[in-house]
């Protein structure tokens, strides 16, 4: 029977398709439009406000985003015969079959109809293929009208290559059955369609669920991630997601009792030698950290499976000096599918007041934001490696995330600082004895995401101490806590510039330091199996000036245990442009100081420029500019360059700046910029660095 049907379908091959539409031209031809959403022609692609649009084919698509999802309209095709039993397109955008859709209209009612994929935020605005059964409309006249009746978020819908087919096109259902052992072994396409995908027991329970660009079977992933199924082997699971049609993606995921070698990590060509990043994956916002006794802790926003944002786990990484990281297991996990572990912090309970430590062990104790329930407390009894929440969670449920605690000493109490929203963008306070049972303070308007609150003892008063708030954005405030109410004694004041986001200290560091490390967000890696990095690791200080109190970061003095010989100059004169060395493509720590003249002098990185400008009374690190007082003195600066970033500190790290460099380049010269100007260069040190982020042996545990 099977030899037949082969032969049956090798003598009656499948018809070529008929392309109804491309929206190649610069017009719609004969379609015919109402409203504004479509505009006067196809779209060329991404309109402005947009997320990046893909899977279109060509240069032109049907996109009614013009103008924003305000814009409302529609499309209608000419008459057409149906002559193939299926309709198949292109399609994206919002998802309301009422209101966005592309129908197929048969003696002037809806014979099908299909709407684009997103009606949660977030999402993608790739295109994929769909298909419409027309099987019993064949030889029958039709038309196609494509409308966009919607006007709020995804009020919007993307349509290409609009082809009848004797073969339908389109995702479907499948499943793989396997034998696993703690991990899967998945491959990733970035820029593919993303896909849910769902790991259950035999009985459909769900071990693991989350979003991911599966590499067809026909293509070269981009990189291997892997599914961690936890310590014991999981033994027979389901693997379920939505493919194309004969896409035999699912034959090329791995079942392993091993995750991969580590020695494969690390070895990238851009990959930052010093600066924190993702074995795999994404990452943002630092999250956790705390210093043991003996290594300080990096938990961190994660998406395991792809380059870009999603899926937000708990990443976790552990280090004696802050720049030599040792990758650990994942530590949370999404509770259920778009249940996502957001934001949070850790400290170490070291009195046991929450009763969880054991044998004399104190807990390690993390709060977090669980998306579907509010800020929730777990905590872990072998150093961050597995976790236990706590049952009475959620402990503190509001319109917000990225619970912060402390410990107050002057009330005895457990401080939870953290971002709510629900009239507008302000800090709330609540206090605890035992990290279970919290009560709400008090609230401070005007700060938006990952707070942050640290004492720090009074430069002014000995005894006396003196607390800052901080923002995610960089801006912090000075004043006073009482373990209820934060009391500023004045405005907002910003240390970071450029590329800097929702930093954190570490929670109980000995000798009184501050570090802090923040995200270096939109520092981006093309190409590379991973995307996005920390900046560099600071210790912060607490000045009292004329004007009240400052900040300032430098790079945490463990770096200099990294440099390697240095190149000098000192107390030389230049003209013009002067190339001091060639720095390969590197990690390097540079300290230059030279007096400002009466125009514009500096220095010249590869992928950045740095120039005092007195005349504007400016600092000017690429397009950000610092204030620099006239006559203040020499310019002094520290500088941290690495694959893919530059970090910037002058004014004694009174103002930092974070910016990114392309992670690939050839080497380049070092430059002393002078042009009119003679620069009266006092000092220059260049010490390359050896790499902190090196291979490792073994395999993921």
């Amino acid at each position: 029977m099977l030899a037949y049907l082969l032969l049956l379908c090798a003598q009656n091959p499948p018809r070529p398709a008929i392309v109804l539409q491309d929206f190649e031209g610069a017009d719609y031809g004969t379609w015919t439009t109402t409203g504004t959403a479509f505009g006067k022609g196809p779209a060329p692609g991404t309109l402005p406000g947009q997320m990046q649009v893909e899977g279109f084919l060509g240069k032109g698509l049907v996109n009614s985003f013009l103008g924003g999802d305000g814009a409302i309209g529609t499309l209608t095709s000419p008459v057409f015969r149906i002559d193939r039993p299926h309709l198949n397109f292109l399609m994206g955008g919002g998802r309301d079959p009422e209101k966005l859709a592309l129908r197929v209209l048969v003696d002037g009612k809806v014979a099908g109809s299909a709407s684009g994929p997103n009606d949660q935020p977030g999402g993608s605005e790739r295109l994929a293929w769909n298909s419409i059964d027309l099987g019993a409309h064949v030889g029958k006249d039709a038309r196609i009208e494509i409308i966009d009746l919607a006007t709020g978020g995804w009020g919007h819908i993307n349509v290409d290559q609009i082809e009848l087919s004797d073969k339908a096109r389109g995702v479907v259902d499948v499943v793989r059955e396997v034998t696993a052992g703690r991990y899967l072994h998945l491959p990733v396409k970035t820029g593919a369609p993303s896909r849910v995908m769902k790991i259950t027991d035999p009985q459909g329970k769900v071990l693991r669920a989350f979003d991911i660009e599966l590499c067809p079977a026909t293509e070269t992933p981009s990189f291997w991630a892997f599914c961690d199924l936890g310590a014991k082997p999981a033994g027979a699971v389901r693997i379920v997601t939505r493919l194309e049609r004969e896409d035999e993606a699912l034959a090329k995921i791995i079942a392993a009792d091993e995750g991969p070698a580590r020695s494969d990590w690390f070895q990238e060509a851009g990959r930052p030698l010093m600066h924190f990043t993702a074995p795999r994956g994404w990452l943002n916002d630092p999250n956790g950290l705390v210093f043991d006794g003996k290594n300080f802790h990096l938990f961190y926003q994660h998406n395991p499976y792809g380059w870009n944002w999603g899926n937000m786990h708990w990443g976790h990484a552990q280090s004696r000096d802050l720049i030599r990281w040792d990758d650990k297991q994942e530590a949370l996990f999404p509770r259920t599918y778009g249940d996502m572990a957001f934001s949070g912090s850790a400290i170490i309970d070291a009195q046991n007041t929450s009763g969880w430590g054991k044998g004399g062990k104190p807990p390690m104790v993390l709060a977090y934001t669980s998306t579907g329930r509010g800020e929730c407390i777990a905590w872990s009894l072998d150093d961050g490696l597995t976790w236990t929440e706590y049952e009475g969670n959620p402990v503190v449920k509001h319109n917000g995330r990225d619970p912060r605690l402390l410990w107050h000493e002057a009330s005895k109490r457990w401080i939870m600082a953290v971002y709510d929203e629900t009239k507008g963008r302000v800090i709330h306070f609540h206090s605890s004895p035992d990290l279970k049972k919290w009560t709400f303070e008090s609230e401070i308007k005007d700060f938006f995401e990952c707070p942050d609150l640290v004492r720090f003892a009074d430069p002014a008063s000995p005894k006396g101490e003196t607390w800052i708030l901080y923002g995610a954005d960089g801006l912090y405030l000075v004043g006073d806590f009482d373990g209820k109410r934060f009391k500023p004694r004045g405005p907002k004041q910003r240390l970071w510039h450029g590329n800097f986001y929702a930093a954190q200290t570490f929670s109980q560091v000995p000798e009184n330091r501050i570090i802090q490390i923040g995200w270096a967000n939109g520092i981006v890696f093309p190409g590379m199996p991973f995307n996005q990095q920390m900046a560099i690791p600071v210790d912060l200080k607490l000045d009292k000036i004329p004007t009240g109190y400052r900040l300032s970061a430098l790079p945490v003095k463990e770096i200099a245990d990294y440099r390697q010989k240095a190149t000098r100059l000192e107390s030389e004169k230049v003209t013009g442009d002067r190339a001091v060395m060639s720095l390969p493509n590197e990690a390097h720590d540079l300290e230059i100081t030279w007096k400002p003249g009466h125009g514009p002098t500096g220095l010249v990185l590869p992928d950045l420029e740095i120039i005092h400008d007195p005349a504007a009374e400016k600092l000017k690190v690429g397009k950000v500019e610092l204030p620099v007082r006239a006559g203040s003195g020499p310019i002094a600066l520290r500088i941290i360059l690495d694959r893919g970033s530059a970090e910037v500190f002058a004014a004694d790290g009174s103002s930092a700046v974070s910016l990114p460099r392309r992670p690939v380049q050839p080497a380049g010269p070092l430059l002393l910029r002078a042009g009119n100007e003679t620069m009266e260069l006092e000092s220059l040190s260049v010490w390359p660095l050896k790499p902190g982020r090196i291979p490792v042996k073994g395999n993921v545990p």
